[in-house]
């Protein structure tokens, strides 16, 4: 019940036509509610999308299927005025796992069941992009892809507390197709402070995250919290702390996490420095949130 705002919301306030789809039933999981919130004019879901394309394309569990999905969601965002801001969630790699009938040769099982919904979904993003890239407004639009979270794998990194929250961000924009990956400590709340720093927005707004394109890489960092546990991630190391005490430390070196350098001579500094910042990132989100000071 707080007031907030985001992407959608200030870039509303210039002029934006801004819309959220979403293939599953309206209303699901909240997102419907969320987004009229955080200042999305529009809602596409699967009522929108069976009203204009029927209803064979319904998974039987989820959502409509991806593919279909995300062809609808590059149609509609052509209807749209420029400028324009849309965000998609895309729904077929969700459990119980399973792809069109027509696509279950192409896609075999994989190693672990979600395997073959990946390469469907990588499929159908693929073939959004080529859609898209016949648009007007293509050449002229910044693509953030990230996961909202994790889910499972068959890689020993990915099985540490570090490595369960480990989501990539993609940011493309086709005007600059030169590619590169920046070595920085990234998460999701800094979305949308890069991606107003790229519009070249100037005015004060609210974000917990940082500019990551004009940060330098020893200030940025990341912190997420599991099991009464708060993690923060920065000057190479990972500190855990339970909200009173450091219970470890570990070089991000370390990537399966086995050497707990906790209280170590070498490592008693920059433990100290990151108990501090950790507790300030703390108070700082939650004196916020109960206060009520989530706008400038």
């Amino acid at each position: 019940m707080n007031d907030y705002t985001g992407l959608a919301g200030i870039l509303g306030q210039e002029g934006y036509e801004t819309a959220f789809f979403h293939g599953a039933q309206n209303g699901s999981m909240g997102f419907q509610a969320f987004a009229k919130k955080t200042g999305f004019q529009h809602y596409f879901g699967r009522t929108e999308y069976e009203a204009a394309k029927g209803t064979d394309d319904f998974d039987g569990t989820w959502a409509i299927w991806d593919e279909p999905f995300l062809q609808y969601y590059a149609e509609e965002m052509g209807q749209m005025k420029q400028p324009f801001m849309t965000a998609v969630f895309t729904a077929s790699s969700h459990h119980p796992f399973v792809i069109p009938e027509q696509y279950k040769q192409q896609f075999p099982e994989g190693k672990l069941e979600i395997q073959k919904c990946i390469r469907y979904t990588d499929m159908a993003i693929g073939k959004f992009f080529e859609t898209a890239s016949k648009q007007p407004w293509f050449e002229n639009t910044i693509f953030v892809l990230t996961s909202d979270h994790t889910n499972m794998s068959n890689h020993d990194y990915y099985q540490t507390d570090l490595g369960g929250f480990c989501s990539p961000i993609i940011i493309y924009e086709p005007s600059h197709p030169e590619g590169q990956v920046i070595d920085k400590i990234a998460q999701h709340i800094d979305i949308l402070p890069t991606v107003l720093s790229m519009l070249g927005y100037q005015k004060p707004y609210f974000g917990f995250g940082i500019d990551l394109l004009n940060t330098p890489s020893e200030d940025t960092w990341a912190v997420n919290y599991l099991s009464g546990i708060y993690q923060y991630v920065k000057h190479g190391y990972v500190l855990q702390f339970d909200g009173q005490k450091s219970k470890a430390l570990y070089a991000l070196s370390d990537s399966l996490m086995q050497h707990n350098l906790i209280h170590q001579p070498s490592t008693v500094s920059h433990q100290s420095q990151m108990e501090h910042e950790l507790k300030a990132i703390i108070q700082q989100y939650m004196e916020r949130m109960t206060q009520n000071r989530l706008m400038p």
